[in-house]
């Protein structure tokens, strides 16, 4: 199979223009290339311009690529005229199995022949989202490029085929979302949810849990995050944090250890009833500790928040180069 050389790709397609496909818009922009847009709400235009407005700045900080340009974009009606002559496709359509296993298809019959498709979905694994594609060399060319949001920020996309999809096509969707300055999971194997949002998930579940029997509320969860594990776990994670509270006896101490307290029922992994009494309690934690701080305003201290902390990180890796990899802690 022939894929796309990917050194002379100019201009890429982003099927869906929501916040994740938007995001993906203005990170593409960033990197020099030309975007061509397909979304069928009547207001993707106006959407998508003020996306990318406000993530350019954040953009700009970060560094953008030469010839960089936040008007290289149009928004097409027609999907076969947004994807012809691209050498790139990111589908970021709502994550609706259906509506993503008839749109993949009408993707594989637009796109040209040479093109891989990456899918930002957050959950659905390439497998089931390829039925409806009947063409084995057309879905050969199908994987799932997941990105966290918002994806002109957060540079973490994990990448994995279906049972369909060939090596030669992950190895290269792999190498494309590198090239272009994206932080890259290879997966081994499909698993529902990837693995970032499974670990968030289990997370979220836990707080759901304590708002819900009043154990927590909203502000208090968030700053036992931010005011502590999330604090480490920017350079190291969540196993290397582990490692190293072990002490000199490292992972192997602490699991034995600590390894008993995890029979202790600390967690609850199943989700509780979304019932409207913990949705609205959910809310109005939300809004309280929003304060005063409006949406936008939120979203800029957030970016500049994630900038920082990306800066300090890159500067500690270039200090002590075995950080990131825990051999500088072994």
């Amino acid at each position: 199979m022939q894929l796309r050389d990917m050194t002379t790709i100019g201009t890429v397609a982003c099927v869906g223009a929501g916040t994740i496909g938007g995001g993906w818009a203005a990170y593409f922009l960033s990197r020099g290339l030309t975007v061509r847009v397909w979304d069928p709400s009547t207001d993707a235009q106006d959407r998508l311009r003020r996306l990318i407005d406000n993530a350019w700045p954040a953009l700009t900080e970060l560094g953008l690529a030469a010839g960089a340009d936040p008007d290289a974009w149009t928004v097409h009606a027609d999907l076969t005229e947004a994807l012809d002559g691209v050498g790139f496709v990111q589908e970021s359509a709502p994550e609706n199995l259906e509506m993503k296993q008839q749109l993949l298809a009408d993707i594989m019959q637009a796109a040209p022949a040479d093109v891989v498709v990456g899918s930002s979905t957050s959950g659905y694994g390439m497998t089931e989202m390829a039925a409806n594609v009947a063409d084995e060399e057309q879905a050969a060319r199908l994987v799932v490029g997941h990105p966290f949001n918002p994806p002109y920020l957060i540079p973490l996309v994990e990448v994995v085929g279906g049972e369909r999809t060939a090596e030669s096509a992950t190895e290269w969707a792999a190498e494309w979302y590198d090239a272009i300055g994206k932080s890259v999971i290879r997966m081994d194997r499909e698993v529902p949810g990837f693995i970032a949002n499974r670990l968030q998930e289990a997370l979220w579940r836990e707080a759901l849990h304590m708002v819900e029997n009043g154990e927590a509320t909203v502000e208090q969860i968030d700053r036992s995050i931010t005011e502590g594990p999330g604090l480490r776990w920017p350079l190291q994670g969540p196993m290397l944090t582990f490692h190293l509270a072990g002490g000199e006896g490292g992972m192997a101490h602490m699991l034995d250890h600590f390894g008993p307290s995890l029979l202790s029922p600390w967690t609850r992994l199943d989700a509780p009833e979304l019932t409207p009494e913990l949705r609205d309690a959910v809310v109005a934690g939300s809004e309280a500790e929003a304060g005063e701080r409006s949406i936008d305003e939120l979203v800029r201290a957030r970016d500049a928040s994630v900038i920082a902390v990306r800066k300090a990180v890159a500067a500690v890796r270039e200090t002590f180069p075995g950080a990131a990899d825990g051999s500088a802690a072994a």
